[in-house]
């Protein structure tokens, strides 16, 4: 899951960045409403934590182009308003959640999560192909019942490759929806994080290249 976090607080932006990545997602940071438009264009993000007072471009704005070009982005509106009214008027501009600060870092976690799961049927509570389980929910993947120890990002290749339901992943498709805009596009992080993911998996080989194509799991 990439999360885009549009804050001028830069403290509280890297500080919620931290937190989201430690919970298995990438995060970008934009501190004005031009740096999230620029970010908005180039990348695909599931969740947009929105300030509504952005600097530059308000977010009442950005939220109302995101909702006028169809974005498939979720929009959380963050806000030091408390009033239902000014509550109302965030959601009405599009907005798919509002959360009042100050708030609890555990409550915007549950809200990201709950937000990304909204679009299309409801995802399957585990995932799996022959003897590997993956359990989204609980962070918690197993092969013929032996708990695999996965790093974050580990786990959420892992989980890439197996919602894509047997189709090939390209690298750059990983590097998008698992790492966030601090990692260098020509380096050999998936690779080295897929080799890592394979002797953790052990025999037989679940996860194919597919020359030209990227990685599977599965057949499509």
């Amino acid at each position: 899951m990439r999360v885009l976090i549009a804050e001028d607080d830069d403290r509280l932006a890297r500080a919620l960045a931290a937190g989201l990545r430690r919970h298995g997602m990438a995060a970008d940071i934009a501190l004005d409403g031009g740096d999230a438009l620029d970010k908005l264009a180039v990348h695909t993000f599931d969740v947009v934590v929105l300030d509504r007072d952005l600097p530059g471009v308000h977010g009442d704005e950005i939220c109302r182009r995101l909702t006028a070009d169809r974005s498939a982005s979720r929009i959380l509106m963050l806000t030091a308003a408390r009033s239902v009214r000014e509550r109302v008027e965030g959601l009405t501009l599009g907005a798919d959640d509002y959360l009042p600060k100050p708030f609890d870092f555990t409550e915007l976690v549950a809200r990201v999560q709950a937000l990304a799961r909204r679009p299309g049927p409801p995802p399957p509570d585990t995932l799996g192909f022959a003897d590997l389980v993956l359990d989204p929910e609980r962070r918690a993947a197993a092969r013929a019942g032996r708990k695999l120890a996965l790093t974050p990002k580990e786990f959420a290749v892992l989980e890439c490759l197996l919602r894509a339901g047997g189709r090939p992943v390209r690298a750059e498709e990983l590097l998008q929806r698992v790492w966030d805009e601090a990692i260098d596009p020509f380096t050999t992080t998936v690779k080295t994080t897929m080799a890592r993911l394979r002797a953790k998996l052990g025999d037989p080989p679940l996860i194919e290249t597919v020359r030209d194509s990227g990685y599977r799991i599965g057949d499509a």
